[in-house]
């Protein structure tokens, strides 16, 4: 069965109801785009191909010359790269605000949690997010594939390799699907479900992580042709990373560890850093703004590496215990004048 076929039974499937106001790809319309501009340039070669046959020239030169003409086409360009950005954006936020949602009811405290539990007297709770959290990876995979798919067909068409610059304009602008940081929190959810709660699945076998070696990763199988890794290791410390945020370039860092080079104190916050502060790793400015605590990779630490988190976490505790004493005392000198 071809992709757009397999992609439309997928939009007309048992999900419509969950994700019924969550942007897709129009892979079909932008098929039709494509199409419209192959057959644009099969006529403007072939009107090519007359004239230099009435001017006794070179046929393959003048159809070539005419050709490159099409390799950034305007018509494309305009229906195609505009609409497909503007998807791309609306689908990494839905998808963003669907698993924040989803992972909150997991790891909820207080009166949201005595509330769930009442609620759990009467639906099977557990299953309801499993059965979400399919929809969610479903939803990202099989529209980061009709992306992939769409900017590979425009460059056959244009021989050209603006697809391909396409894609890292997505990476650049933080809206690459498959490289969200709540990807990584959604598989680290289905962990730890799996080793809590004895669910398993062929959804939840999509995920697997190796806390052990020297280069911990988290993989994501997204088809037999698609396997994804991504690294948990702190680019600061070099160690997993605990307590982790993703900063909004996507980066994963400890907290103690991003405080750090961003130059502000733990009991502060990431938030707390000045909007010129560069990522440790890609020297990006203005990703502390909005970082993403990643609760459920930090419990999936919890849960498998119990020694490795109590000590890192006495560790955090006891730095911030000395910042916060430093600043108040700083603060209390300030004050009194000396």
């Amino acid at each position: 069965m071809k992709f757009g076929d397999t992609f439309n039974e997928y939009l007309r499937g048992e999900q419509e109801c969950f994700l019924e106001k969550c942007s897709h790809v129009e892979y079909k319309q932008l098929k039709k785009v494509l199409k419209s501009c192959r057959k644009c340039r099969a006529t403007s070669a072939s009107t090519c191909v007359e004239e230099d046959d009435h001017n006794n020239t070179n046929n393959d030169g003048g159809a070539s010359s005419e050709l490159c003409m099409y390799e950034s086409c305007s018509l494309c360009d305009q229906k195609f790269f505009s609409e497909l950005m503007k998807e791309a954006s609306e689908i990494a936020g839905c998808f963003s605000s669907r698993v924040r949602r989803l992972l909150n009811l997991h790891v909820s405290t207080g009166m949201q949690r005595y509330v769930l539990r009442i609620r759990h007297c009467f639906t099977n709770d557990q299953q309801i997010m499993i059965q979400q959290g399919r929809m969610l990876i479903d939803y990202v995979t099989m529209n980061a594939i009709a992306i992939r798919k769409i900017l590979k067909k425009y460059d056959k068409v244009h021989s050209s390799v603006n697809g391909r610059n396409f894609k890292s304009k997505l990476r650049a602008e933080h809206i690459e699907l498959l490289q969200s940081p709540w990807l990584i929190e959604l598989g680290a959810f289905y962990i730890n479900f799996n080793g809590s709660n004895g669910v398993s699945g062929e959804f939840v076998d999509q995920f697997s992580c190796d806390l052990e070696s020297d280069q911990p990763l988290m993989t994501l199988i997204v088809s037999d042709s698609v396997k994804l890794e991504y690294s948990l290791t702190c680019a600061v410390c070099l160690e997993i990373a605990f307590n982790p945020y993703a900063l909004s370039c996507g980066h994963i860092f400890c907290k103690s560890c991003a405080c750090s080079a961003a130059s502000v104190m733990i009991f502060q916050g990431l938030k707390a850093a000045e909007p010129k502060c560069k990522c440790p790793v890609c020297r990006e400015v203005g990703v502390y703004a909005n970082p993403i605590h990643m609760i459920e990779l930090d419990l999936l630490l919890k849960n498998r590496r119990k020694d490795y988190w109590k000590e890192r976490m006495l560790e955090e505790r006891s730095e911030m215990v000395k910042q916060s004493k430093e600043y108040w005392d700083s603060q209390t000198k300030y004050v009194i004048g000396y």
